[in-house]
């Protein structure tokens, strides 16, 4: 006869997934800051209420979690796409708030950018293990692509518009803008995350996405 479940077991569970979701944050600063070379899961441990074995434990070894946090990074900018309701928006209007929500996301969150920087310099060594777990780029494409084949339904975009170059003129936008903020503020004397300037930015990205695609 198998052992009666206790009430102690969901406890036990919540307590696990916030022990993950504590070593995937302190170790998501720890490699944004240091690389995945420069950063140590001693460091980490030390900077959580776990200990180094917990860690191997959740995660296997460095390697393993430091894949685990470009998963849950990009997981977030994905679900934070798929959130975005735009059955009630014309083709026009929704491309413009995709590019809005990736402008707010990568401003909330340098710490992905600086992720991204990093396996950019490596070639993307890590990333390309990720891929072949967890379909990164699917979900965009495809949502951009719905978007894409409404506007040319409707005559509204330009017949040649590619969702991954869409995506990638988004990207470049709203990553340059927190990527070089310190070497761009440093030469120009302006500081490109200033929150006086938030709104001026975000609605020039939309405006450069909505442009391209009407363009005659």
């Amino acid at each position: 006869m198998a052992a009666p479940r206790t009430a102690d077991a969901p406890e036990r569970v919540r307590d696990s997934a916030r022990t993950r979701a504590e070593i995937l944050d302190v170790a998501t600063a720890e490699f944004a800051a240091n690389g995945y070379d420069g950063s140590r899961v001693d460091e980490i441990a030390a900077l959580t209420r776990t200990t180094k074995r917990m860690i191997y434990y959740h995660f296997g070894g460095k390697k393993q979690l430091y894949i685990a946090v470009l998963e849950r990074a990009y997981t977030r900018i994905r679900a934070a796409e798929r959130q975005v309701d735009l059955e009630d928006l014309d083709p026009v209007d929704a491309v413009r708030r995709i590019a809005e929500v990736t402008f707010d996301h990568h401003g909330a969150h340098p710490e992905f950018i600086r992720l991204v920087t990093i396996e950019n310099i490596h070639n993307a060594e890590h990333v390309k293990e990720l891929v072949e777990m967890v379909d990164l780029g699917g979900p965009i494409v495809a949502l951009l692509e719905d978007i894409l084949r409404r506007g040319r339904q409707e005559g509204l975009f330009r017949a040649d518009a590619d969702a991954i170059d869409v995506h990638m003129m988004i990207s470049a936008f709203c990553v340059f803008r927190v990527a070089n903020r310190h070497t761009f503020g440093t030469i120009f004397g302006r500081d490109l995350v200033d929150p006086a300037r938030t709104d001026h930015y975000r609605t020039m990205c939309g405006d450069l996405i909505v442009r391209y695609l009407t363009a005659a």
